[in-house]
């Protein structure tokens, strides 16, 4: 439904105050949502209306206008709803209208929403109301309620006695306890802040051995609960091995309760008792607990899914190996080895199978086919599947290159969802003559090159780098993990002339039909000469181009800026650059001492600012530049390869595969990750394991434990490292201009609009 400016009014001050954001930045953002641009483009494109705004703070305010968008059309069928029945007041309305909260707003209608018939609503038709309504009252001081009672008596009705009638009106009041938003507000609170989580084991699991036991007594506040022990207790759930239940500060509670409904002494205080438990424990407690469970679910939900999405992230922005000639090895015992050359941009050569592990007569042979492939290829790079026999295949590959007086690198590769990617659509539609496993290997080739565009072919769920991925919340997963791979592709750009439409598909302002668009006119035409010749492309408008256009490159194209993340709409001022340099654009990009001459204060204008002058300069110093890491290849020991090779105290390197809540897990080459447990990531206390490691860097550990009949190795990178700290990369400094300060952005060469 369309909001209206009221609406929007309410809206925008909603996330002014939420984001602690200047009220231009928030505003200027949602005009450009409204305008139909992409959070990746206006992040980088749009500094100077945003101030600055970096891409996580655009895509909060994109989440949340989600919310409050959601918020204010449920206020407008509650207000609806509410007048239709002739009981909306002043004082109702005005509340309704400030809540910022969908909690607050369902609290404040629940009064008026249609139920289905409850205790309370037969006592009414029953005609007890103003028996409920003269114990309300609390002003008898003398007699028997039982007396006072009588006149209600009604066996038609079905009030057989006094006790009925008090019974029913009771009923009565305590659904009005219930439906009271502000004592719903203080038991939720109450609950919330000291209530304990408890789980119990299911009687029929009692005497069951579980991956469950831990849980089989246990209680945690509420407040506190890390999701990963949420989510477990959970699945506990679901499988009927646990109960689980919140035990809530009751006696704070019913003195709550009872302070707002019992008034001094009267003949019902006795009764006014009763309604006070019966309200909280048949009506209020189990109500409170399932907003509380869902809530704490959703917190659970939200942290498992950003270390997915932070994981996710790291994996996909792995450094690649680049534009070398790459044969993959998809490793395997009985059935073979699949070996897939590719050329420098992925194109696939050439194929076959070798058995250098089922008998020592094969071996030979086995040689004999790699090394062919290898010359006849000219292959620069071997990469390795770490699955089954990878190990194994390493060192065979290692000795064959040896003997023949090759030194090529040979390089083990994470191939989880390989399989997936063989099986999948993109890859029949890429290779529809060729097994699934020739498929594995020329995947486990392309990601060597460069894992962001092999890995966005693959359901991010089946990359394995989450935790309890299937238990979360499927849609809100989806969205998130999107989010992320949208945000990889755009902050590395594309390849115009060699993506996929797999990757295509996930450019600002290009979706999967436009992608197969663009790769159909690509084969049918050929390369592209230039971003503008994308105009051709069927369906390709004017704003899919202005969206899209700054993350596509052309190498060797008709113009030089086609190789770089400088945007079209600028092109005209980078010539004006270089015209007054007097060299041509081509000159400019290639002699970054000619950059450095150009003054940036005189080229600011209304629409460009100094940050976009600063990201065209940066751009124009190393234009086609790469913005991820160096490729470097882990180094596992040659006399490690199964978990029965290891000892304590040996100091190792492995690749970070997975970074969870309680640690990390770490491939140091025996065919099962390591884990190395939150307190041993660093000498210092670590709060979150994202602080000090990230998923693909490479580590030293050393080993403290192994437990070779479950499979199980503990590591530790604070004794392996000097400092007792994998290294990290220093975080990009953010401007310093406060966020709340026009003057501040204007100074810095912002144009910030005056309402």
């Amino acid at each position: 439904m369309a909001l209206s400016p009221e609406q929007n009014a309410r809206i925008l001050s909603c996330l002014i105050e939420e984001t602690g954001l200047a009220p231009f930045q928030v505003a200027n953002t949602l005009a450009l949502f409204g305008e139909g641009a992409t959070v990746p483009f206006i992040a980088r494109y749009r500094k100077e209306r945003t101030g600055e705004l970096d891409e996580v703070q655009v895509r909060l305010i994109e989440e949340r206008l989600g919310y409050f968008s959601e918020l204010e059309e449920r206020r407008s069928t509650v207000l609806k709803s509410i007048e239709e029945q002739g009981k909306l007041s002043v004082e109702l309305k005005a509340r309704i209208e400030a809540t910022q909260q969908k909690t607050e707003l369902e609290d404040l209608y629940l009064p008026y929403k249609p139920k289905r018939r409850t205790k309370a609503t037969i006592a009414r038709e029953r005609g007890l109301e103003p028996l409920a309504e003269l114990i309300a009252a609390q002003q008898l001081r003398d007699g028997n309620p039982e007396a006072v009672a009588a006149p209600f008596v009604d066996p038609a009705k079905e009030v057989h006695d006094a006790a009925a009638a008090l019974q029913g009106a009771g009923h009565i009041l305590a659904e009005g306890l219930n439906e009271n938003a502000d004592l719903r507000a203080v038991v939720r609170r109450l609950t919330s802040d000291q209530g304990l989580f408890t789980s119990k084991v299911a009687p029929a699991q009692a005497q069951a051995v579980t991956k469950f036991e831990m849980y089989y007594e246990y209680q945690e506040p509420l407040r506190d609960i890390p999701s990963h022990r949420m989510l477990a207790m959970r699945r506990g759930e679901k499988e009927e091995v646990l109960r689980l239940g919140i035990l809530a500060p009751e006696e704070e509670i019913l003195k709550r309760i009872r302070q707002h409904l019992v008034r001094g002494e009267s003949i019902f205080r006795p009764l006014l008792e009763e309604v006070v438990q019966d309200a909280y424990k048949r009506l209020i407690a189990p109500s409170i607990e399932v907003e509380l469970r869902l809530e704490a679910k959703n917190r659970a939900d939200e942290a498992a899914i950003k270390v997915f999405a932070d994981n996710l992230r790291n994996l996909l922005l792995a450094p690649p190996a680049g534009n070398k000639r790459v044969l993959g090895v998809d490793p395997g015992l009985r059935t073979g080895s699949k070996l897939a050359a590719v050329d420098g941009t992925g194109r696939f050569l050439a194929h076959a199978t070798i058995y250098p592990h089922t008998g020592a007569a094969k071996v030979a042979p086995a040689r004999e086919q790699l090394l062919k492939l290898v010359k006849e290829h000219q292959i620069e790079m071997i990469a390795i599947g770490n699955g089954t026999a990878s190990r194994e295949m390493d060192l065979f590959v290692k000795q064959t290159l040896q003997e023949a007086g090759l030194s090529l690198p040979a390089v083990i590769v994470n191939e989880a969802g390989a399989s997936v990617y063989s099986a999948s659509d993109i890859a029949r539609d890429e290779f529809p003559e060729l097994d699934l496993t020739v498929r594995g290997a020329i995947s486990i080739a392309r990601r060597l090159q460069d894992p962001l565009a092999e890995l966005v072919k693959i359901d991010a769920k089946s990359i394995g780098v989450g935790q309890y991925q299937h238990d979360v919340n499927q849609t809100a997963l989806k969205k998130a993990l999107d989010a992320t791979v949208e945000s990889c592709v755009n902050f590395v750009g594309v390849d115009l002339n060699t993506a996929s439409y797999a990757l295509l598909s996930y450019v600002s302002g290009i979706g999967e039909s436009v992608a197969r668009a663009i790769v159909s006119c690509r084969d049918e035409n050929g390369p592209f000469a230039s971003r503008k010749a994308l105009m051709k492309v069927p369906r390709f408008g004017a704003k899919a181009f202005e969206q899209a256009a700054g993350f596509l490159r052309i190498r060797g194209g008709d113009n030089a800026l086609d190789n770089t993340a400088v945007h079209p709409e600028n092109y005209k001022l980078v010539e004006k650059m270089a015209a007054d340099l007097d060299v041509s654009v081509a000159q400019l990009g290639t002699d970054p001492d000619l950059v450095g001459r150009i003054s940036l204060q005189r080229y600011i204008s209304d629409d460009v600012g100094l940050p976009t002058l600063r990201d065209i300069i940066e751009e124009l110093k190393k234009p086609g530049r790469d913005p991820r890491e160096q490729f470097q290849a882990v180094a596992f020991r040659d006399d490690v390869q199964q978990i029965s090779d290891l000892n304590e105290g040996m100091v190792l390197q492995g690749t970070v595969t997975n970074v969870a809540a309680f640690g990390a897990f770490v491939d140091i080459g025996v065919h099962q990750d390591g884990l190395v447990h939150i307190s041993h990531l660093a000498n210092r206390f670590v709060k979150d394991p994202n602080e000090v490691v990230k998923v693909g860097q490479i580590v030293k550990v050393k080993v403290l434990g192994v437990d070779i009949p479950r499979k199980r190795i503990a590591l530790s990178i604070k004794e392996a490292e000097p400092g007792g700290e994998a290294p990290r990369k220093a975080p990009a400094k953010k401007p310093k201009a406060a966020a709340n300060d026009q003057n501040a952005w204007e100074k810095a060469g912002f144009r910030v609009k005056k309402k």
